[in-house]
């Protein structure tokens, strides 16, 4: 299936939504767009009795407004005249704007658009509420009413476009128009609303009875039938396809064909419609779906944007996150025995399946990853359709095998929280290459994880080998940074070795004995300083880690001959650590016990027995 049949079973599924206001994660308000509208910030809003009559104005924040629309305004640019049908810029909707400085384009664009909304109005699919407008607008007093109520001024019977410094003397305060547009004030957007008797009616641009006017209305005007490659119907195609997809200032669009004078076509077709043909309400649906789902779920980084959504329920696990946000139960440790790995699994596939009802063989999860180039243009990086189950499936598999004891995140109430689970590819980016990594770098490197997750692949080893030297180095960072870098590495490493999160006593590999030998190190000098009270300075485990993993026995006998003082403080406790040394030495081969570099796997075993040691201390402390 394509991505785009996956968009349009989508907005299928979720006709309820149409119109339905919902808001981002930052606040900004979003919705499932008609057939046939799109979406612009208003600036001023006037008011209509259901006469025709002026009511009222008033200047608003730029407030994303949907609006009907046609092929040609979707896409107008530069000096094409192309009004949209109702809600437009003053120039176009303000009939009388001639008579205050404006000049022959203003008055043709009104024209355009006097004769769009007339044909609207006086058509079979009319509206009360556009006959209203169509009422006002046609008696061209727009900008008189307007001056009228405080909104518009004029000097010497022009009206003010812009503010300027000379103009404070006249006003005690900037108007609010200035406030909300920069450019001249002829460009400012305005929506119309008609006031009606019902006071619990919606707004002209919330009525879905409007929307469906129009839709009704603008499908008589498409004539030009062709077989729509997407759906395999004869129907109104389209060349002309949405933009605005990523956000409301985006003009790059994934399908376009209006370069006929450069190379689109490359010799090989005539027309665009010969490479392919889709129907108008077939792109519609789709480019809307996009939208909608970008807003609603969608992680936009350096725009490239990373999206997962399923066909019937939209709202699916994502791959790029952690466990915390797929299920708090994650967040609490005794729920889970990470011990047994049985238990862990089961575990985690009631979290990610949530409720049996929910599966269905019929349901699809669908991947998609944006980017563009130019401003122009937004291409497909990557798609997959999948079965539910089987997403599902490589979901669990990638938090059972990428796993490791995380202590980065935090609760609302700002508590460290620890979990088991595999990290987000966010904080696999900032292990690999930093907390002030390039954003290109970060979304480089998210998309070449995806498929680790969906398809099973190898981690990249470059990826991987970062992330190690990074985590061998901690005195480059703060501590809390490289405790995050180091968890995230053991995971990237643990999915390739397969050792397990718990401590291992059979395994003999030198770098994951000698990992062993340096976390011992480590908590003998740490336990030493904070029963001093010397706080949290790094230990010389943590100084010559770096050159530990380069020559790992000629370091190992400096950090050992250094553990001296440190042990006589501890006293009984240095017994039985030192005892520990002597075990894990014991385990090498004779002729392993040397200086050739270690791989990543050490820091498996210098993890894994610090948290050994760490359980061990707080199970003696409760005793």
């Amino acid at each position: 299936m394509s991505w785009l049949q996956s968009l349009i079973n989508t907005y299928d599924s979720n006709i309820d939504k149409v119109g339905e206001e919902c808001k981002t994660r930052n606040g900004k308000r979003y919705t499932l767009l008609p057939v046939s509208h799109t979406t612009q910030n208003a600036h001023i809003e006037i008011t209509i009795t259901a006469n025709g009559e002026f009511h009222s104005a008033k200047v608003i924040e730029k407030e994303n407004t949907v609006i009907p629309s046609t092929e040609s305004s979707a896409s107008r640019a530069g000096k094409v005249i192309a009004p949209y049908p109702l809600h437009d810029k003053l120039s176009y909707c303000a009939g009388d704007l001639i008579n205050y400085g404006g000049d022959v384009k203003e008055k043709n664009q009104f024209e355009a658009y006097l004769a769009q909304l007339k044909g609207w109005a006086e058509s079979e699919n009319f509206h009360d509420k556009i006959l209203a407008i169509y009422q006002y607008v046609s008696k061209k007093r727009m900008i008189q009413d307007l001056i009228a109520n405080n909104i518009l001024f004029t000097e010497d019977d022009t009206l003010i476009q812009k503010w300027h410094k000379n103009l404070e003397k006249r006003f005690d305060e900037k108007p609010e128009i200035f406030k909300v547009i920069a450019s001249d004030v002829s460009a400012a957007f305005v929506r119309f609303d008609v006031r009606t008797q019902n006071p619990n009616e919606k707004c002209i641009w919330e009525d879905t009875s409007v929307y469906d006017s129009f839709i009704n209305y603008y499908n008589t005007l498409l004539h030009e039938a062709d077989l729509c490659y997407v759906s395999g119907e004869i129907i109104p195609s389209t060349n002309r396809h949405a933009n605005k997809i990523r956000h409301a200032a985006d003009k790059a669009k994934i399908i376009s064909s209006n370069d006929t004078s450069g190379y689109t076509f490359r010799g090989r077709f005539d027309k665009s419609e010969e490479a392919v043909s889709i129907g108008y309400v077939t792109s519609q649906k789709a480019h809307n779906a996009l939208k909608w789902l970008i807003n609603k779920q969608g992680d936009i980084i350096d725009d490239r944007v990373f999206l997962v959504w399923g066909n019937e329920s939209v709202e699916i696990h994502s791959p790029v996150e952690d466990l915390v946000s797929i299920n708090p139960i994650f967040a609490k440790e005794a729920k889970i025995e990470v011990d047994s790995l049985s238990s862990y699994a089961s575990e985690l596939s009631k979290a990610i399946r949530g409720y049996k009802s929910d599966l269905s063989h019929a349901s699809n999860v669908n991947i998609l990853v944006l980017d563009s180039a130019t401003t122009g243009r937004l291409s497909v990086l990557y798609f997959r359709s999948m079965d539910k189950e089987l997403y599902l499936r490589k979901i669990i598999d990638w938090h059972l095998t990428c796993c490791w004891l995380h202590r980065y995140r935090k609760d609302d109430q700002g508590k460290t929280i620890a979990f088991y689970g595999a990290p987000s590819t966010k904080d696999i980016g900032m292990a690999a290459y930093g907390s002030h990594a390039n954003k290109k770098v970060l979304k480089g490197l998210m998309s070449r994880v995806l498929p680790c997750i969906i398809d099973g692949r190898k981690i990249p080893t470059d990826i991987i080998r970062s992330a190690i030297s990074r985590a061998s180095n901690p005195v480059s960072m703060e501590r809390w940074e490289w405790l995050k870098t180091l968890s995230i590495t053991c995971a990237l490493i643990n999915r390739q070795e397969e050792t397990g999160v718990s401590l291992n006593h059979d395994i003999k590999d030198r770098n994951y004995l000698f990992g062993r030998l340096l976390a011992v190190a480590h908590t003998i000098e740490s336990w030493a300083i904070r029963e001093q009270g010397g706080g949290n300075r790094a230990t010389n485990a943590e100084r010559y880690m770096m050159s530990f993993s380069n020559k790992p026995l000629q370091t190992w006998r400096n950090i050992h001959a250094s553990l001296m003082p440190y042990k006589a403080r501890l006293g009984f406790k240095a017994t039985k650590l030192n005892q520990l040394i002597l075990d894990i030495t014991d385990m090498f081969e004779y002729e392993e016990f040397n200086d050739q570099p270690l791989n990543g796997k050490y820091l498996l075993g210098f993890s894994s027995q610090l948290n050994d040691l760490d359980n061990r201390n707080k199970k003696a402390e409760e005793n």
